[in-house]
């Protein structure tokens, strides 16, 4: 999987690495940052298993444990030192031959939770029944995501399960957790993606529709559920706010033309929406219905299909980048977003979403 994606973008960019410098003065590689959890892989410092197939030999190697978007901002400021002209990440995992709830299980507090057996999905039914009483949001609206976005994924080649769903399908589906039924999961997903950053004057010369970033910001908060109001993700509304600021971006829901969110869980895209000032507070549930966030709709959000039509967990984040910049370059194809100029990438990772990035892409 790594040495496909890595191998498209050199097809596609004519990108050399480091250790391969052109003489005839073209731009090359000269870092590369790997996202993968040492967890799912299996072992630790488990990046130099995949050097070879990322080119990494010889290379300026950084690994980022957690999602692609917080490796994608790693590279914006590793740009930004001046100590590198052109980064490629790389994000990478494989679910299908691991025990989900086992590894998700070890990131909680070793005395007090773990061994209550508690996993994220656990974790994510506490954030919706905690998020869905505060702000009245229903399961029929959350299901209404779960719709959108399985079948935005019929538009996409890269979708793992596209399907064309009803809002009672969703309902009816096996229950996992009150009130996560199977549908409103993301499936068990193995994936990479690559994306390369590049300082300005070599973006020009890599391609004649180069997309800038705007804007970057993250945030971590407590790591224990417990010590934070679920229905309110404050980490998120920080990296927002830190994003927005540096793009210059007053208004979100009229300033973004497309949005790409990580949702694991249904009821995420709405609590994701509303952190990131796309909506007020208990709001989204009224936008999923009235159709705003549906492609041709006000503000589209995952036309993609998001994470719920097939993305690992962890990649994820870096595919909302790539999807985002797709749209820019109005090469999205059947789920192009027409005249985006503007576009919102979104990953988090942490249980309850604690930790949050957030960046802002323009043509």
């Amino acid at each position: 999987m790594i040495w496909q994606v890595v191998h498209e973008i050199l097809a596609k960019t004519g990108l050399k690495f480091e250790a391969q410098k052109r003489e005839d003065g073209r731009p090359f590689i000269d870092k590369i940052i790997s996202c993968s959890e040492d967890y799912w892989q299996g072992r630790t410092i488990s990046d130099c298993l995949y050097h070879l197939e990322m080119g990494a030999l010889g290379m300026d190697v950084t690994k980022v444990a957690g999602d692609g978007a917080f490796a994608f901002y790693h590279a914006f400021v590793s740009i930004l030192s001046g100590k590198h002209d052109v980064i490629m990440i790389v994000a990478y995992r494989k679910e299908s031959e691991a025990n989900k709830s086992v590894i998700e299980n070890a990131a909680f507090d070793p005395v007090y939770l773990r061994p209550l057996g508690i996993d994220f999905l656990i974790a994510a039914a506490m954030q919706a029944n905690r998020y869905m009483n505060k702000y009245a949001i229903t399961e029929e609206q959350c299901a209404e995501v779960v719709v959108k976005n399985k079948k935005n994924g019929l538009l996409n080649p890269y979708a793992q399960e596209p399907m064309e769903l009803t809002i009672s399908d969703v309902l009816k589906s096996e229950m996992l957790s009150y009130p996560i039924k199977r549908l409103d999961c993301k499936p068990i997903s193995d994936g990479a993606c690559a994306v390369v950053l590049a300082k300005e004057d070599v973006a020009r010369l890599l391609t004649d529709k180069p997309i800038w970033v705007a804007g970057v910001g993250n945030c971590y908060d407590a790591h224990n559920p417990g010590d934070r109001d679920l229905a309110d993700c404050l980490s998120l509304e920080v990296a927002a706010k830190k994003a927005y600021e540096m793009a210059g971006i007053r208004n979100p829901a009229e300033q973004i033309h497309v949005a790409e969110i990580s949702e694991e869980y249904s009821y995420q895209e709405l609590l994701w929406m509303e952190g990131l000032g796309l909506c007020g507070r208990g709001e989204a549930g009224s936008f999923i219905e009235k159709g705003v966030t549906k492609i041709g709709g006000s503000l589209p959000v995952n036309p993609s299909g998001g994470v719920l039509s097939g993305n690992p967990s962890g990649v994820s984040g870096l595919v909302r980048v790539a999807e985002a910049s797709l749209q820019l370059k109005g090469e999205a194809g059947k789920r192009q977003i027409p005249k985006a100029e503007m576009a919102l990438a979104h990953g988090f990772y942490g249980q309850n979403g604690q930790a949050h990035c957030v960046c802002i892409l323009r043509k």
